[in-house]
């Protein structure tokens, strides 16, 4: 997720995080949700660290909708997932808070620019689990499209729900002006990858939790 190489190399000098490739999910069961997660930790400043969680259906369908979490400190303006591991061709979903407001919002780009509202899928931010206290914010949402997309042309990717799925984030310390899902993104100060297990975030339930959550 690069729109400028050259912070991006800023960022690798300056020991935060930027190419590694460790495989470091752990399994969570959200007390609040419901669902089982497998969770990441990013760095994205030494001692500091954004939680991206990941929960799919057990067994997942064709085309499977999603659910992930992002519990960021209010210090974080905006954070994102890319589903494709890339900034370009692939969904990404990106999340701030707008004062007691959490937003989420999908984009999508084809080249190394502002990403823009993205309609080939739909994101449903989900009433419980999503909050903005005193120290973080959290977003709880639906996904529906970014377990399988078009990359470049026809060429189609799908995610394994039995799995391990390279990921990428984000990380900016300037937040967005507004609540709207199509507010302007500042070019992100790091970023990352890293291999999530989705083998351990099957959710028997998982219909039936997303309508008790939403």
């Amino acid at each position: 997720m690069r729109w400028n190489l050259g912070l991006a190399y800023l960022a690798a000098l300056l020991g935060c995080a930027s190419e590694s490739f460790a495989a470091d999910t752990s399994v969570v069961r959200d007390g609040e949700t419901g669902f089982t997660f497998s969770e990441f930790q990013a760095q994205y400043q030494i001692g500091q660290w954004v939680t991206f969680r990941v929960a799919v259906p057990s067994p997942a369908p064709a085309n499977y909708d999603l659910v992930f979490q992002i519990i960021a400190p209010n210090a974080v303006g905006w954070t994102g997932l890319a589903w494709g591991a890339s900034m370009v061709n692939d969904p990404l979903t990106i999340g701030w808070a707008s004062g007691s407001t959490p937003v989420v919002s999908v984009r999508r780009t084809s080249v190394r620019t502002q990403p823009q509202v993205y309609d080939g899928a739909k994101v449903q931010l989900l009433k419980t689990g999503s909050k903005v206290n005193g120290t973080h914010w959290q977003i709880t949402a639906k996904c529906s499209g970014c377990s399988t997309f078009t990359t470049t042309g026809t060429t189609t990717k799908t995610l394994n729900p039995t799995g391990s799925n390279r990921l990428a984030f984000a990380y900016s310390k300037t937040k967005p002006s507004s609540a709207s899902t199509a507010a302007i993104l500042t070019v992100h100060d790091v970023y990352n990858y890293w291999d999530h297990d989705f083998s351990v975030a099957g959710n028997i339930d998982f219909d039936q939790l997303v309508q008790r959550n939403a």
